[in-house]
This record gives structure tokens, C-alpha cells and sequence, in this order.
């Protein structure tokens, strides 16, 4: 009894020993490690979006010419008929010449034109797109003709830059695309309310532009070319995905062919995708001669790349169904499909849809398939079907970091805003359909 006494007194459980101390001190480690690894990526993500919205949040906005505008019929309809047709054929160097006189004559009976400012250089503030603008809005509406209307256009990029903080009066001085005069012109425009800045909705709207109107270039093609390839992959992808994973998982026998397929699907699933853009080439281009950059073809492309990144989480998905549910279903004389389609393929089903957009999000952004079947053509008409030729997002956001002026890196970084509003959109999509469909058991 006195040897038992003597063997407790000599430790405790009160008091740690010094290989509880150890086991302690690194358990406070691991977890100062995971903590430290956490804030490394917090601070990472946010040093990223702090970058990406500091340099693209300008994008949405944009620097615009306000000024009164006489349209002339003698030289805009010639033949005063007011036919749309007819009046087509006046060129916007016509409307041009009509612009300049227009805005050359409101700044200077505002009275804020630099002394010696010449004509030209007053004219050399708008946008080479603000003709096309004008003629635009013209043949929309031929009444307009032989009034004076009210016209909002684009202004120059180095303009816009200016208010932007990119352009000033010292890189002006260097720079053959604007001059100090401009600037001063524009800044007192600005005061007299002849130029303003405001949303730019045409940034989401209208095509791409060249290197000479990084001012009105936008998003439009890009984002009706990657809509109609996320239909494409989303009626493709979804039912033969799902159809593999039910297959594979519930019916399939358990033999060397079965585990052939597996691991091909786990390897395709970690094949780079410019593989993938390489098939589409050799396959749909090459041998199918489906059109170059057309919407088809990505769709396809996307799909193929998506499959198993599909296949995999709705194969985990139906494996986490109890394998109770399957026992109780046949036991009451369910046939074995009635077991899956009526029991366990809806408790999956959240997992599934999980699985599915999360595989489409990320076929969304991928760029390099998409460069190789030719979609980084430039594309000026709106896409009107999957066979049009077309661009997508990410594939625009990497044209637009290949051009010099520094404006298309503001814009492709407002494309990346918008690419991640697509994606954030599509996570909280999933998130939602795995609560609403989400069964306790």
C-alpha cells in the first residue's frame, strides 16, 4: 500500500511532465503554423482583389463630350428623303466633319479654347468612335436631321486618362496622341460642363475596339461568346456526366474495365488544358471543319474538359448516400433503377449540382483551349448563334494585356471584375441549390 502511495506522489495529473510540456508545446506550434497559413492567404487574396479593383474599377467609367450639335440635311441626306437606306451611305467622315464643327463651336463660344489652339486640335479631344456614335444615333432616329440635338460622345483615351491619373501635362509633352493644350482644353470643358465623366454602360456592352479606341472597347462579343459556350457545355456536360457517375457507380461491375476507366478519368481530369485545346484543333477544326472562333466549338472543347471534373464529385456524391437508403428501398421490393432515381440520385443531388457548377466555373475561365481553336480573333459583330464567330471572356482579358496603350490594362482588369462577378454569382448559385435540396437522414 505505501509503494502504491509513493508511486502517485511521485507525478500528478495536475502537473504536466516534461513530455506533456513537449507534446503541448507542439500541438501550440501546428496550430500557429495553420494560422500563420491562413493570414498568408487571406493577405494574399486580398493584396490580389486590392489590385484588380484599384486598376479596373475605372473601367466603368469614362469621360464624355456634352455639346449641342447641328445636323445639316444637305450633307447627311442629300437626297431628303429620310430613308435609313439611303442615308447609310454617308460615311462617318461625313459625320465627322459635322462633329468638329459642332464641338469647335460650342468651346470656342464658351470662350475656354487655349490662344492659338487651332481647329483640328480642338477636334482631336473626342473619340475617333464619337463619328460612329453620331451616325448611330442618326439613322435610329432620321427626324433628328435639321436640328440641333444634345450629343453625348466619347472622349479621347489620353483624355479620359488624364482625369484618370495615367496621362499629365509632362507625359503629354512626350506623347504624340495628345498635347498640354488638349488637357487644359478638357479641363476647362470640364468646368463650363461640357465634358463629364459618368457609368460606362458601354463597357459591358459594346464589341471590342482597336489599339487606336482603347476608349470604346467593351465586353459584348466576349460575354455573349462565353454565355452561349457555358449552354453548350451545361447541355452536354450535365446528363452525360451524370449519366457516367450513376452508371459507374451503381451498375457498372467491378472489373478490370471498370478500373481502366477510373484511372482514365482521374487522368483526364489532371491533363493540362491546352491538351484539350489541341484535340479540339486536330478533331473539330481539322477533321469535323466546324467554323474557328465560333462558339460550337469552345462549347465542345469546354465540355470535354469538364466531363471529368464532373464524373468525380458526383461519383463521391452518390457514394455518400448511406448505403442504408439502398437496403431499405430494395427491401420493400424496389427494382434497382427505382432505387437510384427515386432515392439516392435526389439525396446526391445536391453534391451533384455542387460539383457540376464549380466544374463549369472553372471551364469559364480557362483561356488556353479557347486560344488555340482561334476564339483571340478580333470579333466586332455580335455572335447571333453558336456558329458565329465570337470571343470569351478570358480570352478577351488576354488580348487586351498583348496591347501597348496603357487604357487596355485598365480594361482588362475591369474584365476581370467582371469575370469574377460570374463566378461569385455561380458559387452562390451552388450554394443555394445545395441547401434547397439538401435531405437530412
Amino acid at each position: 500500500m505505501s509503494d502504491i502511495s509513493s508511486h502517485r506522489g511521485s507525478s500528478s495529473l495536475l502537473v504536466a511532465d516534461a513530455r506533456t510540456k513537449r507534446r503541448n508545446a507542439a500541438e501550440a506550434r501546428f496550430r500557429s503554423y495553420g494560422v500563420a497559413a491562413i493570414a498568408i492567404a487571406l493577405i494574399a487574396l486580398v493584396t490580389l482583389l486590392i489590385s484588380i479593383f484599384g486598376n479596373g474599377a475605372s473601367a466603368f467609367r469614362q469621360t464624355f463630350v456634352t455639346v449641342p450639335i447641328t445636323l445639316p440635311a444637305e450633307t447627311l441626306d442629300p437626297s431628303g428623303n429620310r430613308d435609313p437606306a439611303e442615308m447609310a451611305k454617308v460615311t462617318t467622315i461625313g459625320y465627322g466633319n459635322v462633329l468638329k464643327a459642332g464641338v469647335t463651336a460650342a468651346v470656342r463660344e464658351a470662350g475656354v479654347v487655349p490662344e492659338g489652339m487651332a481647329d483640328s486640335d480642338i477636334a482631336g479631344i473626342l473619340s475617333q468612335e464619337a463619328p460612329a456614335q453620331l451616325r448611330a444615333m442618326v439613322l435610329e432616329n432620321p427626324e433628328l436631321i435639321g436640328t440641333t440635338v444634345e450629343t453625348h460622345v466619347l472622349a479621347h483615351g489620353r483624355i479620359d486618362g488624364f482625369f484618370k491619373g495615367r496621362v499629365t501635362m509632362e507625359s503629354a509633352q512626350r506623347d504624340s496622341n495628345v498635347t498640354p493644350e488638349r488637357l487644359q482644353l478638357a479641363q476647362a470643358m470640364t468646368e463650363k460642363g461640357l465634358m463629364s465623366s459618368g457609368f460606362n454602360w458601354g463597357f459591358v456592352t459594346m464589341p471590342d475596339a482597336s489599339d487606336q479606341r482603347p476608349e470604346a472597347a467593351g465586353l459584348g462579343v466576349a460575354i455573349l461568346g462565353s454565355l452561349f459556350m457555358m449552354f453548350v457545355v451545361v447541355l452536354l456536360s450535365l446528363p452525360i456526366g451524370v449519366a457516367a457517375s450513376v452508371y459507374l457507380e451503381e451498375f457498372a461491375p467491378k472489373n478490370r474495365w471498370t478500373d481502366v476507366i477510373e484511372v482514365n478519368i482521374s487522368n483526364l481530369a489532371a491533363v493540362p488544358s491546352i491538351v484539350f485545346g489541341i484535340l479540339g484543333l486536330a478533331i473539330f477544326i481539322n477533321f469535323a471543319h466546324l467554323p474557328q472562333s465560333a462558339p460550337i466549338v469552345g462549347g465542345l472543347v469546354l465540355t470535354l474538359m469538364t466531363l471529368p471534373r464532373i464524373i468525380i464529385p458526383a461519383r463521391a456524391a452518390l457514394r455518400a448516400v448511406p448505403p442504408s437508403i439502398r437496403d431499405a428501398a430494395l427491401g420493400v421490393g424496389a427494382s434497382r433503377m427505382q432505387t437510384v432515381f427515386h432515392h439516392v440520385l435526389p439525396l446526391a443531388a445536391p453534391g451533384i449540382l455542387t460539383g457540376m457548377i464549380i466544374g463549369l466555373a472553372q471551364a469559364l475561365g480557362e483561356t488556353a483551349p479557347l486560344l488555340l481553336i482561334g476564339m483571340v480573333a478580333f470579333v466586332r459583330d455580335y455572335p447571333g448563334g453558336l456558329f458565329d464567330p465570337a470571343s470569351a471572356l478570358p480570352v478577351q482579358v488576354y488580348n487586351w494585356t498583348q496591347r501597348s496603350d496603357p487604357a487596355f490594362v485598365e480594361r482588362a482588369s475591369g474584365a476581370i471584375i467582371v469575370l469574377l462577378v460570374f463566378l461569385i454569382c455561380m458559387n452562390a448559385i451552388a450554394i443555394i441549390l445545395r441547401r434547397r435540396f439538401e435531405r437530412r437522414w
